[in-house]
């Protein structure tokens, strides 16, 4: 028969602070994004006020470290669940004591839940009920025509064909990088901050996925981490998304957190960046998106202005199709579905079509001269 397990004192006190302390967290967590949808000034003052401080000193550790922390913290927290599991199921089979061994272990799974809550609403959750980019600078939006449409379309076409014959491309003629990204994006936001200055601060280099595998079967081309503070990119995708990619991504750090914002900035970084391969994936990826919106508005003239590209530009174009293609299954579909509610429960109520709205914003920008 086995020999009941005797807890020591040390062993209750332990778990005893682990829940304490995981559901001060969790009270703080809940606290401080109640008061943030609630009270918009609060956002507003955090996001301005306590956020910068948060990336100024954490992005400048984190940048430390050449590879993401965030990726290497996600493989040692799937090891160490799996080891505790191993460890409570062998203690419980030689010692016995079911309920104390189970009662430890899920004191230790909440407090590593409140811990990432906590770190989450800190690191963005707080930010997402802040004002926008376009409302912080005043670029309105309003409803426009087709015509108006075609307009922005025809004008992002002639930016891609100015710029197709200017950048490094390879034996298939898909586009290169003719420099490292991380240096080019944090120049594009820095002197885009010089312009808008809800955009100035301090950027840490953008960092690439080591199994960038992880994020293409999401269908994502990038992650920002609240837990690190990192921007973190998917390096096995066509290089033309890399530019844009990053700069979006780094938007998030300062306090953006609506992804079409975070596309249109991006959109802006790029164009005005002193690269030329920045400028390609900028206006290209801008051209995507609105071309897409112009296909369901008027197929007609969706065509017409299709014709216009320079065909320099389709080998990026099919070479992204064939990437993405790929990867289609139910893995994408599911990261998309997740993707979709997690947008929506944080505010954007198109859920992943929100991706889609920064045409409206291109729009307004090109209104404007």
């Amino acid at each position: 028969m086995a020999r009941k397990r005797t807890v020591s004192g040390k062993e209750r006190h332990s778990t005893k602070y682990r829940l304490i302390t995981a559901v001060i967290l969790l009270s703080l967590s809940a606290v401080f994004m109640v008061t943030a949808a609630q009270v918009p000034a609060f956002a507003e003052w955090y996001s301005q006020t306590v956020y910068p401080v948060l990336v100024s000193v954490i992005g400048r550790i984190m940048v430390i470290f050449p590879f993401s922390v965030v990726e290497i913290c996600l493989y040692g927290l799937i090891l160490e669940l799996i080891f505790s599991v191993v460890l409570s199921v062998r203690k419980i089979i030689r010692k016995g004591g079911a309920g104390n061994v189970l009662y430890r272990w899920f004191s230790g799974v909440m407090l590593t839940v409140a811990i990432l809550a906590f770190l989450y609403t800190v690191g963005c959750g707080i930010n997402y009920h802040r004002r926008s980019f376009s409302q912080e600078e005043g670029i309105i939006t309003s409803q426009y025509t087709v015509e108006d449409l075609r307009q922005v379309c025809v004008w992002l076409t002639e930016e891609v064909n100015q710029r197709v014959e200017n950048v490094s491309r390879d034996e298939s003629g898909v586009m290169k990088l003719d420099a490292p990204e991380g240096s080019g994006a944090v120049e594009a936001m820095e002197s885009l901050g010089e312009k808008y200055s809800a955009l100035q601060g301090y950027y840490p280099q953008p960092k690439k996925i080591i199994v960038s595998e992880i994020l293409s079967y999401q269908g994502l081309t990038g992650v920002y981490s609240p837990f690190t503070v990192e921007a973190n990119y998917n390096g096995d995708m066509t290089a033309y998304n890399t530019p844009f990619t990053v700069c979006h991504e780094l938007s998030h750090l300062r306090g953006f957190m609506q992804e079409q914002e975070a596309n249109f900035i991006a959109f802006l970084a790029c164009a005005g960046s002193e690269r030329m391969d920045f400028q390609y994936s900028g206006y290209l990826s801008g051209w995507v998106y609105c071309m897409n919106a112009l296909y369901r508005a008027d197929y007609e003239t969706w065509q017409q202005v299709r014709g216009l590209l320079d065909e320099g530009a389709e080998p990026d174009l099919a070479a992204n199709n064939a990437f993405w293609d790929s990867y289609e299954g139910m893995i994408s579909e599911t990261a998309d579905r997740i993707n979709d509610t997690y947008l929506k429960a944080n505010g954007q109520a198109d859920g992943v079509q929100s991706y889609n709205r920064m045409v409206d914003l291109i729009v307004a920008y090109y209104r404007q001269g």
